[in-house]
């Protein structure tokens, strides 16, 4: 497993029924401690043993105390054993109180689970600017009675969620030299969802023993590609991220940068970043349509993440596709106040198989035929620039009445 040979012939499999404890090791559960009022809202993972830990986090200058308190739990060893997750409250914008709840949240899982406080990173999603109640979340961790060996990633699954209409998870697998092994993924978000990790969570799992600092290159590099190219409402929340347990359970030999099996564990890790994100961008609060935009031909990379973003960003474009109106005007708009510079006399601009633009210029083409295309759950809307080589996809979803409806309400 050393040759580029040998490396063309494996892929990576979707498992379709695969979860976060389908990797070898991990445990997880879910139950209501009372934060919400009926659902499930404290969510726990378990590696049975040290895993090493990487996180990208949230860009919003009001980063909560949870993300801080897991940051110091990160950075102290490079690597955890134990995950909490609270949703129904976010403890931001809570000052010195907020850190003596996110600490005291870490110490009484470290305590149940039996692990140093260091091992333990804790998470919290949902209103912002009210205490924890820390009460509760030490009632709900008491309750469990067992942790090691508990494969109920179904409970964790909706634990975490917020106005999500649907748990997001994805899972790979791959077979190398009779060892098979796992890379699994679960997520929340739905609103206030905009590139450089907005309000949504996710939680990576793995088996694969690889080093540390191979893990945390592959997860800000697939980050990029996948959770920083979708957008729901342009809007980024306090608390969020992306965390990923490598816990080395599959006995393969350790990866590094410089391995072969490096690019193999990066492409197994998009997979399950870029079906996670996809699904958050479909389930998008009040969304009916997932919008995929791909731009090819540009002169950069962050070039056509750009322009990719902006469409998929627009507000005009996304009512349009709500109202399955083939407004054609909306995307050249778009790609024209990227800030991106470009020839517009070279653009070509399909919305799906339909020619709606070339050359710059708009061609005929049937607005009925466009029409019963819009009408599908997924719309795709293809950009070629002809200025280079480098292409970006981002996605995101249409904008409808019920949007406005979820977040005018948010916290009745």
């Amino acid at each position: 497993m050393k040759t580029d040979i040998l490396m063309e012939h494996v892929k990576w499999t979707d498992v379709t029924h695969g979860h976060i404890c389908t990797p070898l090791g991990f445990s997880a559960g879910g139950l209501h401690c009372g934060i919400n009022r009926k659902r499930k809202d404290l969510g726990w993972i378990y590696s049975s043993v040290p895993a090493k830990a990487a996180a990208v986090y949230t860009t919003n200058i009001f980063q909560a105390p949870p993300l801080k308190v897991t940051q110091e739990s990160i950075n102290e060893n490079k690597t955890l054993q134990g995950v909490l997750v609270n949703s129904g409250n976010a403890n931001s914008c809570t000052g010195e109180i907020g850190f003596i709840n996110a600490y005291e949240m870490r110490r009484i899982y470290a305590q149940k689970a039996g692990l140093l406080e260091n091992d333990v990173a804790v998470i919290s999603t949902g209103v912002i600017g009210e205490q924890l109640p820390i009460q509760k979340i030490q009632q709900g961790v008491e309750s469990i009675t067992t942790i090691e060996g508990v494969r109920d990633y179904d409970a964790f699954h909706h634990s975490i969620l917020t106005t999500d209409t649907f748990p997001k998870q994805a899972c790979v697998q791959i077979t190398i030299d009779g060892k098979t092994m796992t890379i699994a993924g679960a997520a929340k978000g739905s609103g206030m969802i905009h590139p450089n990790m907005a309000t949504m969570l996710g939680f990576i799992t793995t088996d694969i023993n690889i080093q540390s600092s191979a893990l945390n290159q592959a997860l800000k590099d697939v980050t990029n590609e996948t959770f920083n190219m979708i957008t729901v409402d342009g809007d980024t929340s306090t608390n969020d991220m992306v965390l990923v347990l490598a816990n080395g359970l599959a006995n393969n030999s350790e990866w590094s940068l410089h391995d072969q099996e490096y690019l193999l564990f990066k492409e197994g890790l998009k997979q399950v970043c870029e079906s996670l994100a996809k699904q958050i961008a479909r389930d998008g609060e009040g969304a009916t349509k997932l919008i995929e935009v791909q731009v090819k031909g540009a002169l950069t990379n962050s070039d056509a993440q750009t322009i990719a973003k902006t469409i998929v960003g627009s507000s005009l474009v996304k009512t349009a596709i709500y109202g399955e109106d083939a407004n054609w005007g909306r995307i050249v708009s778009a790609v024209g106040y990227s800030g991106i510079l470009f020839d517009p006399m070279n653009i070509h601009i399909s919305l799906g198989p339909i020619k709606i633009v070339e050359n710059g210029l708009p061609i005929s083409f049937k607005e009925s035929e466009a029409a019963l295309y819009l009408k599908n759950e997924k719309i795709d809307i293809h950009i070629q620039l002809g200025e280079g080589t480098n292409n970006a996809t981002a996605w995101g979803c249409d904008l409808s009445y019920d949007y406005v409806r979820i977040n005018a309400s948010y916290r009745t």
